[in-house]
């Protein structure tokens, strides 16, 4: 095993962020939230990330939110959260308060503002945070999500990135939806820390040489996600991967954040839960039997 595969392996759940009526940060609920899906199974959180409406937060929200969980007793060796931005200072910024807190890994989301920007250009923002952060305790896992950000990070680059920082540069989150993108990285880049975005290409991701997945259904439903990552090598795998993928599927069938927040109001009776920052809506009334029953079936 690797140094970056101890580092962080298994299930990660990009965490829901919930909102007070007031649009703040319902702090009481995200540290409840945090340690929820630690009990159902996942290995780790991630803070920040697309699920967590992260690009609709501030950068002080950001750094509360995670000390937050700190204080809570959140191990922050089992946090990696999100801390890239289009504007380079508060990326380093929020990478080194990362750091300071003790987390184990930071997911970094490439500049996206700027379309068509070349490997040279991302390789030079990359190099800056190492450079800026300054610290032998950080570790990079990148962030490629090309459907949205509409700029990622080539195989190719994250090769010439792990090659020129070492036992920083340690992973990859690829929610690319492109198994042949993933694919392509696991043979580049055997013993790297590689996570799919999605429990559809976790048994192929373990089989491949991965080390999980960080998934967003792990929100509601890190039991049966964790399950096919403890059994990815043994015969229930099949029958594992099929309830997952069903799962998502339903899932995927709404609008992904809504609908989880919605299933989190109705299982907690909680109706914050039910709140999103805008431009992002909630699930209409109207819609929320469907949905739980879709889940359901």
């Amino acid at each position: 095993m690797t140094d970056n595969q101890q580092i962080f392996s298994g299930v990660l759940a990009p965490l829901l962020t919930p909102f007070a009526d007031d649009g703040s940060v319902a702090t009481d609920l995200y540290v409840e939230h945090a340690a929820r899906v630690l009990d159902e199974g996942c290995t780790g959180i991630v803070p920040f990330g697309t699920t967590s409406e992260a690009n609709s937060l501030s950068g002080p929200e950001r750094m509360a939110g995670l000390e937050a969980l700190v204080d809570a007793g959140i191990d922050p060796r089992i946090i990696m959260p999100g801390s890239g931005l289009c504007a380079l200072p508060e990326t380093i910024e929020l990478t080194r308060h990362a750091v300071s807190l003790g987390c184990a890994g930071v997911l970094l989301l490439p500049p996206f503002y700027y379309k068509g920007v070349p490997d040279d250009g991302l390789f030079a923002a990359v190099a800056a945070v190492i450079e800026g952060v300054a610290s032998d305790a950080l570790k990079i896992y990148l962030y490629h999500i090309p459907p949205v950000a509409q700029v990622g990070y080539s195989c190719q680059l994250i090769q010439r990135l792990q090659g020129a920082f070492p036992g920083i540069v340690v992973g990859t989150k690829d929610s690319s939806g492109d198994w042949s993108n993933t694919a392509a990285t696991l043979a580049a880049l055997p013993g790297f820390g590689t996570f799919v975005g999605s429990e559809k290409f976790l048994l192929r991701n373990m089989q491949g040489g991965g080390v999980g997945c960080i998934t967003a259904t792990a929100n509601i439903a890190a039991g049966p996600i964790r399950a096919l990552y403890n059994n990815w090598d043994t015969s229930e795998a099949g029958a594992l991967d099929a309830g997952v993928k069903s799962f998502r599927e339903k899932l995927q069938s709404f609008p992904v954040i809504p609908a989880m927040k919605a299933v989190l109001a109705e299982r907690l009776g909680e109706p914050r839960w039910r709140n999103m920052r805008p431009p992002l809506l909630p699930v209409a009334a109207r819609e929320i039997q469907g949905l739980l029953q879709a889940l359901v079936d």
